[in-house]
């Protein structure tokens, strides 16, 4: 059985209120505009998760409202600024779901990407992983607790500003 991760960095947040800490962020009109268009993608591709694992700051919980996407979701504090080997640990409990959908927060989500891929996909914004990024990568396996860094092979990759200018 192979599983599937969709790897996605939280769309574009504000941050003209000075009286907001960083958790309470909300997005603005650009990533109000991008999480849609990246959710519209996913469906298109078939990147459909069963599982979404999200941080639980405003602007990921915005982000994954505006995906549009139909599945069981998770808010977690552990995935707020977390880094990659964090993260890691939070992929490997999220049990046998074919399909799971990560969403999270730069500079841990792209050291994250890149170490959980054999290579990386060819696009010249992957490693910058900008605002909304979305890495969509298969491993073998039953269950998430088997999943390792480097065992990963990509099978998409896309940036908001792709599927906003064609």
């Amino acid at each position: 059985m192979n599983l599937r991760l969709i790897l996605m960095r939280h769309a574009k947040s504000a941050w003209d209120d000075p009286t907001q800490t960083d958790h309470q962020r909300p997005l603005n009109a650009r990533g109000r505009a991008s999480a849609p268009a990246m959710g519209e993608w996913l469906r298109r591709q078939g990147h459909v998760p069963d599982l979404a694992l999200v941080s639980d700051a405003t602007r990921t919980q915005e982000t994954f409202a505006r995906l549009g996407l139909d599945c069981t979701v998770q808010f977690l504090p552990a995935l707020y600024h977390a880094g990659a080997a964090r993260m890691m640990d939070v992929l490997q409990g999220a049990g046998s779901a074919p399909t799971v959908l990560m969403l999270g927060h730069n500079p841990g989500i792209a050291e994250f990407a890149d170490r959980l891929l054999r290579q990386p996909p060819g696009h010249p914004q992957f490693f910058h992983y900008p605002t909304c990024a979305t890495l969509v990568a298969e491993f073998s396996g039953q269950d998430w607790a088997e999943v390792g860094f480097g065992t990963g092979t990509a099978l998409d990759f896309a940036i908001p500003h792709d599927q906003l200018n064609g």
